[in-house]
């Protein structure tokens, strides 16, 4: 007899109830693509990673050489994910970088990864954030992107001086993760952020344009809040992205009507989907139920909005699993679809960061037909302002800048139901720790946020105590 189902592929995962490592087949049955695994305490286990079966064959074409980063923070010793740091086996350097400065936040979103609250009262000093900027910088030479973000990072005592600190280094591209709130209070803040730019965007939360949806996710109404802090950021042209955390059944029938919506909106430069993560505080959240896969949020964009097509929506070479991205022309009052236009093969051939490909010929120059037939780089005035993930640095035409540019980027993180060893070795997204390491995203939230650490480290083989890690993170 035949088996019901495909095998593709096998990696490692975790169980999702002890976080013991275990062997995962990757199986594709019905149209969809699982990762089933066998945890010897708690038993089988099938998790939903793509709803699209073409797509998920894609991701596995549209893989680049690994961009390393400058230096390494730890060793081998358990093995992936319990050597993270950088460890010497991991695959990509940090195409983004997120800095936590304070664990306060003013909100206490049911749903939130870091379980920031009003209750969490501590900020990090400001010679802490120094010291964890000088280890991103030693990491990346000239980090492409950092994040400040908490908690909620402009309530920290000190922002501004943080900020400063972060302009005296070398980052290409700086950005401010916030809730929106004092933007939209105060507008003697909005002002002065404004003086950060350029190289300086807010990445602003920005989950719906209903309230209930808001409300289920963050706790409160804040709907008047998001547009008043809109309002601030369009007067102030300061660039803008908008941030939306999904879930099954409450948000993604409206992805098309938000992406619509940030196209009117002068300051915007393009929209962020991010399905939760089940870590950190997840209230009243199922991952079997409330699951989205990257697959289906691209899907449901493609099928509410007609400024992206199949091809314009395609995965980002550093970490094609976890990430999609569409870019975008506005100009003129039209919006023109980009990324389609340029051949995968340009993208995949191209030397030099993953982010930055302004070094290689071929691809500036393809890039630069999109944007202008009749001028040379040699006559053009000024320079595109570096694009965010994997989109080149080219030159432009005078008239055209970084607000002529709208992008939509899906970002899947891993936890413990769909995490996948092979997969998060190729993760770019990394968070810098108190003392120096740089951490993936994806096991940050797991393994390394707070205590957790310490709860599996008191035995050198980590599966012995990963349930009592476990209980941890439920407990946060």
């Amino acid at each position: 007899m035949d088996r019901p189902y495909l095998y593709a592929e096998l990696t490692n995962s975790l169980c999702s109830h002890c976080l013991r490592k275990v062997e995962a087949k990757v199986i594709i049955a019905d149209g969809r693509v699982y990762l089933d695994k066998r945890c010897p305490e708690h038993g089988r286990e099938r998790v939903l990673i793509s709803t699209d079966v073409d797509y998920w064959h894609q991701t596995r074409r549209f893989l680049k050489p690994s961009q390393l980063p400058r230096r390494f923070n730890t060793p081998i010793l358990h093995g992936c994910p319990y050597d993270c740091g950088l460890c010497t086996d991991h695959e990509q350097h940090s195409c983004l970088t997120i800095l936590e400065i304070t664990d306060a936040c003013n909100l206490a979103c049911p749903v939130c990864y870091a379980a920031s609250s009003p209750q969490r009262t501590t900020h990090r000093s400001l010679a802490q954030i120094e010291f964890m900027l000088d280890a991103i910088v030693a990491n990346e030479g000239e980090p492409d992107i950092v994040q400040i973000s908490g908690g909620e990072p402009t309530i920290h005592p000190e922002f501004f001086a943080i900020l400063d600190a972060a302009k005296r280094r070398p980052i290409k591209h700086l950005m401010l993760n916030t809730n929106g709130v004092r933007i939209a209070q105060d507008s003697a803040f909005a002002e002065r952020l404004a003086t950060y730019a350029p190289g300086f965007e807010i990445y602003l939360q920005f989950d719906s344009l209903r309230p209930d949806p808001i409300r289920a996710l963050r706790g409160a109404d804040l709907l008047p809040i998001r547009h008043r802090a809109l309002e601030r950021l369009n007067t102030l042209n300061l660039s803008t992205t908008l941030v939306c955390t999904l879930k099954k059944g409450l948000n993604d029938d409206e992805l098309g009507a938000i992406v619509d919506f940030a196209l009117t909106q002068r300051c915007v430069r393009g929209v962020t989907l991010q399905p939760i993560q089940h870590a950190g505080r997840a209230e009243n959240f199922d991952p079997a139920r409330d699951r989205l896969t990257l697959s289906e949020v691209r899907t449901n964009l493609l099928a509410q909005s007609a400024v992206f097509r199949p091809a314009d929506l395609i995965p980002v070479p550093c970490h094609p699993d976890c990430l999609a991205m569409g870019y975008a022309l506005k100009l003129g009052g039209r919006v023109t679809p980009l990324t389609g236009l340029i051949p995968p093969d340009t993208l995949l051939r191209a030397e030099g960061s993953t982010l930055v490909y302004e070094r290689d010929p071929e691809l500036r120059a393809a890039v630069f037909d999109l944007f202008s037939t009749h001028h040379s780089p040699a006559s053009s005035a000024a320079a595109l302002r570096q694009l965010l993930c994997c989109l080149p640095l080219v030159q432009a035409p005078a008239t055209l800048g970084y607000e002529n540019i709208f992008r939509v980027l899906i970002i899947q993180f891993l936890d413990a139901h769909n995490f996948d060893v092979r997969s998060v070795k190729k993760s770019c997204i990394h968070i810098a720790h108190p003392d120096g390491r740089i951490i993936p995203f994806d096991t940050y939230n797991l393994f390394y946020r707070d205590g957790l650490e310490a709860t599996w480290q008191q035995s050198r083989t980590p599966a012995k105590n990963l349930s009592h890690g476990h209980h941890a993170k439920s407990a946060l």
